[in-house]
């Protein structure tokens, strides 16, 4: 979802640079090796068989991830026991400790079971009613769980990234908030100036703006070195972790004042073009908050400055994360627009109000042509929007060519996984293995990965192979020559290679599902 969030500004969870030059280093033929055989499996009752089908779908890469927010529950208590924090018992919150009067050792959570579940609950939409206040539940998590994931951003990242292995996705783009105190310091010194470009040349001077770049780039550092210890990355037995690229997706908070905003937004940007491992801006916390309504075009105007500065730097955007009622109607016409024609926004976050934006059609059309996908995450629109099944506008989008790619948004508050996701959307919108496998692609070929894609992509061929691997059975392990020059030197087409690669052992071992018209 998009607004928050999680620890305090400056508690920063920054990033790890180990796999940033990985794929091309190694050769197209390393990266395509072929996974172990597996036995065959035992007969399973249909019910099974569905659920296995999801698990071992080829899943793309996840493009809407929350840091703080993508980890289990259980393993920020795990951590917020092994760091001493206490937990209040009034609001459920983790606190520095020492345990006064009011609070638990959150210890506690890890052996009282009672204890345990009310944390699990109070840290997660565990158990929510269906007709409870989903939308403050679950942002009131991020304050309540705060205190425990900057501590250990590279064990945070281990365990998710070992998550999206498993679900077998191949790529990850994660939102964290780098260098956050230092900003917010900068922008507090600095102070705010209407004047977009004279206010970029205050940040700028004496190196300030690149101190802040330096730092989020040694913090990042930090937590590599964390990462690849939790990982077991330099050991005989890695985790699948180790082999799962991904990138770091700058949050600005937009709740903040004017100049902390954009202060946050030159900070990410810069970061994009300075460091590799750093690829967009993104702007979180609740939408339908009281500062970011009143400033909303104003962060836009903000964002298309910045992208003159930054030309190379991504921009997506939750945008359209709203229903009838959590706001006044005008403020459900203009926002997604808004994020796509003067934020220049490359991916829409949420979308859900699309059909309530003036001229939605046009907006469409205008979304269509551009490629301006849009990260679906069934679940969080469901818990905090209460919006599903045929008031969810993924078909429409669908229908009219924008598009749509799957993903997770907080999936350890959420209390699912990106298989959960795809099953979602084969049920409810009826989509057999050809479009689930397209949503995957699409996952990839929306990415902020560098390099060519595979593709050549339109509405009415679908994914045609394009370049120098046109002529090749995509994912082969033995490319001709031109092909794997090609693979050596895009790391976007790494990855998607090792998914179709992934994807022909998939039809392997399910092919009456696989085959045309079976789904």
């Amino acid at each position: 979802m998009a607004r928050r969030r999680g620890p305090p500004d400056h508690h920063v969870p920054v990033i790890p640079s180990h796999l940033i030059g990985a794929l091309s280093a190694l050769s197209a033929l390393a990266l395509l090796a072929p996974a172990p055989a597996q036995a065959t499996p035992a007969p399973v009752p249909p019910a099974a068989r569905q659920k296995d089908f999801f698990a071992d779908l080829p899943k793309g890469g996840d493009l809407h991830n929350h840091l703080s927010g993508a980890v289990t529950t259980e393993f920020l208590i795990e951590l917020a026991a092994e760091d001493g924090l206490c937990i209040t018992t009034d609001t459920t919150t983790a606190v520095p400790p020492p345990c006064a009067s009011g609070t638990r050792p959150a210890a506690d959570a890890v052996t009282d079971a009672a204890f345990r579940l009310q944390v699990i609950r109070a840290w997660s939409m565990q158990d929510f009613p269906a007709d409870g206040n989903g939308h403050d539940h679950f942002f009131a998590t991020f304050d309540k769980f705060g205190e425990v994931p900057w501590r250990h951003p590279g064990r945070i990242l281990a365990e998710v990234a070992n998550t999206a292995a498993r679900q077998n996705q191949f790529y990850l783009e994660t939102m964290i908030s780098p260098a956050s105190g230092q900003a917010r310091a900068l922008a507090d010194r600095v102070g705010y100036d209407a004047d977009l470009d004279r206010m970029h040349d205050k940040l700028l001077a004496d190196g300030s703006l690149d101190a802040v770049v330096g730092q989020a780039r040694a913090d990042a550092d930090t937590t590599d070195t964390e990462f690849r210890t939790a990982a077991h990355c330099d050991t005989p037995r890695p985790d699948a972790a180790c082999s799962l690229p991904y990138r770091w997706i700058s949050q600005v908070a937009r709740l903040g004042t004017p100049e902390r905003v954009f202060t946050q937004m030159a900070l990410g940007m810069r970061l994009a073009e300075r460091d590799p491992r750093f690829v967009a801006v993104n702007l979180v916390q609740p939408e339908d908050g009281e500062v970011a309504l009143r400033d909303y075009r104003l962060h836009m105007r903000m964002l298309n400055y910045l992208k003159t500065q930054y030309p190379k730097a991504h921009v997506t955007l939750h945008a359209g994360e709203l229903v009838p009622g959590l706001v006044k109607p005008e403020d459900l016409t203009f926002h997604i627009r808004e994020a796509a024609q003067t934020g220049r926004a490359e991916r829409i976050g949420h979308g859900v109000s699309v059909l309530h934006e003036d001229r939605w059609e046009s907006l469409m059309r205008y979304m269509a042509e551009r490629r301006i996908a849009v990260e679906v995450p069934f679940h969080s629109n469901e818990q905090i929007l209460r919006v599903s099944g045929d008031a969810h506008p993924f078909a429409t989008y669908r229908r009219h060519g924008v598009p749509v790619v799957l993903a997770t948004d907080d999936p350890g508050v959420s209390r699912i996984e990106i298989t959960d996701e795809y099953r979602r959307a084969a049920q409810m919108y009826g989509l057999g293995y050809p479009e689930l496998r397209d949503l995957a692609r699409a996952s990839l070929e929306h990415s902020f990965l560098p390099g060519r894609s595979l593709w050549n992509r339109d509405l009415r061929s679908g994914y045609r192979p394009a370049g120098p691997c046109a002529k090749e059975r995509q994912g082969a392990e033995h490319p001709g020559e031109r092909c794997a020059g090609f693979l050596a030197g895009s790391p976007k087409a790494q990855v998607e290679w090792r998914q179709e690669a992934a994807f022909h052992r998939f039809e392997k071992d399910h092919p009456r599902a696989t085959r045309p018209g079976s789904r």
